[in-house]
């Protein structure tokens, strides 16, 4: 099968997720910087939202780069990546809401780390629907950012326990890990980019 269609699709609800989540930024209706402090622990939940959902449709968008065709187990597992990133505008408001209480947080972690969970499963149904030698399979060889981040979010639930600003650390650092540039992936989209396109696997 194409891939045309389930990018097009990931990319309209990631649009839509973002779209929710600033929704949930209310105006103040008084006149005062003052009032601006109150609205701080949203605006940093939906920064940070914006920044892991960003990450993740950089990274989509790569992967599908060097991917050349998808069946129905991909379909399906793209669709619990989704599931799991749909929940985040429901998670951040709660944090901001709470001012970062315990349980929303911990509840904000479950989610990234099922997020987490979710686009390595998309990677591994990817990759054997595609010869080892094929672009996609060059791209995902080195997997330590996907392990670092995936104990770093796992090691981040029961610190929660501790004091919810750690693991709330926890997750700022996995989210500048995946701000650097992962210019092994970019090599090969723009090595073999053209040869996705034309048809070889």
């Amino acid at each position: 099968m194409h891939k045309g269609r389930l990018e097009a699709f990931s990319d309209g609800v990631l649009a839509i997720i973002i779209t929710i989540m600033v929704l949930d930024l209310k105006t103040p209706h008084e006149t005062e910087l003052e009032s601006l402090y109150h609205l701080a622990p949203t605006f940093f939940s939906y920064v940070l939202s914006f920044l892991y959902v960003g990450i993740y449709w950089n990274n989509h968008h790569h992967l599908l780069q060097v991917s050349r065709r998808v069946n129905g187990s991909i379909l399906w597992a793209n669709l619990h990546v989704l599931f799991w990133l749909s929940l985040i505008p429901f998670m951040t408001g709660w944090m901001g809401a709470t001012n970062f209480g315990w349980q929303p947080v911990l509840g904000y972690g479950i989610v990234l780390l099922m997020s987490n969970i979710a686009y390595s499963i998309l990677v591994a149904a990817l990759k054997a629907h595609h010869s080892p030698d094929s672009p996609l399979a060059l791209a995902v060889k080195d997997n330590r950012k996907q392990n670092v981040s995936l104990f770093l979010n796992a090691a981040a639930l029961p610190l929660d326990f501790v004091h919810p600003a750690i693991s709330l650390a926890l997750y700022i650092v996995i989210a500048l890990i995946w701000l650097v540039p992962d210019r092994r992936m970019e090599k090969v989209c723009s090595e073999h980019g053209s040869a996705t396109s034309s048809g070889h696997a």
